[in-house]
């Protein structure tokens, strides 16, 4: 009795396994030698920064979808180059860019509510009471950011605040998405001039929390001769696509919350 079932399933299994050897057959894609070529160029860090899952999926979007090759930061110049170089074509130029803090308020200058204990995580003591600065927007100092960075591009400072390495930094963009308070953004490296404050507090506000916080004075935005500097909810922000770098923002500001890296 057990016998008759036995040789239905393997007879079953036989004909299904069939089935799928041959519509393997005549469906299968033949992977386009282009691809395989990108991959092996790319960095392989799998970071995302462009977009795509990962290398391999930006690499099938390049040669059957058209992206764009300027999307891969780790790589920078030389990758697009190679790339079009595969693809064909003239190669595109590749502006580099590099991570930006836009908080200077370290513990020695904006007050802390309460002496954390607990997880080593900006999420962690982010969810505890609103984070442990006094400032709502400032950095929580825990250096998630700095464990994000498969370069190891950021560094803890003394002051509990994370300080960027140019030279090591590749713009993959996931110290951007280990901050819950989006205090860090990727800028140009050709525009040294940063904001360093996220706060949307009144002016008086913050004045008594951090020493360094943007009081939304507009003396900046006041004298800026390309109207790069805008304040809008108590928070002065540079558009990038119009700064010349004059620096005439920098003298003007009380706070000293506009840093020039250069």
């Amino acid at each position: 009795m057990l016998f008759i079932p036995i040789v239905s399933l393997a007879i079953i299994g036989f004909l299904l396994g069939l089935g799928l050897a041959i519509i393997h057959r005549f469906f299968e894609v033949t992977p386009d030698p282009k691809e395989n070529q990108i991959v092996k160029i790319l960095p392989g860090i799998n970071c995302g920064a462009c977009g795509f899952a990962g290398c391999a999926t930006y690499a099938h979007a390049l040669v059957f979808e058209e992206a764009e090759i300027t999307r891969c930061s780790p790589g920078g110049q030389s990758v697009v180059n190679k790339i079009s170089s595969i693809l064909g074509g003239t190669p595109e130029k590749m502006e580099k860019r590099v991570a930006r803090v836009f908080c200077q308020g370290g513990k020695d200058k904006c007050a802390e509510k309460y002496l954390y204990r607990g997880i080593i995580s900006c999420q962690a003591v982010n969810l505890l009471a609103g984070g442990n600065k006094e400032c709502a927007y400032g950095c929580l100092g825990m250096g998630s950011c700095a464990r994000a960075c498969p370069f190891g591009a950021i560094i803890m400072r003394e002051d509990h605040l994370p300080e960027v390495l140019e030279e090591k930094c590749s713009a993959c963009g996931q110290c951007v998405l280990a901050c819950p308070r989006n205090l860090l953004e990727l800028i140009p490296l050709s525009k040294p001039m940063v904001i360093a404050c996220r706060s949307q507090d009144k002016g008086g506000v913050t004045k008594k929390i951090c020493q360094v916080g943007c009081i939304a004075c507009r003396r900046c935005e006041k004298v800026c001769p390309t109207v790069a500097i805008s304040v809008n909810n108590n928070l002065a922000k540079i558009n990038y696509q119009v700064c010349s770098n004059q620096k005439k923002c920098l003298p003007v500001c009380p706070q000293k919350t506009i840093r020039y890296y250069y």
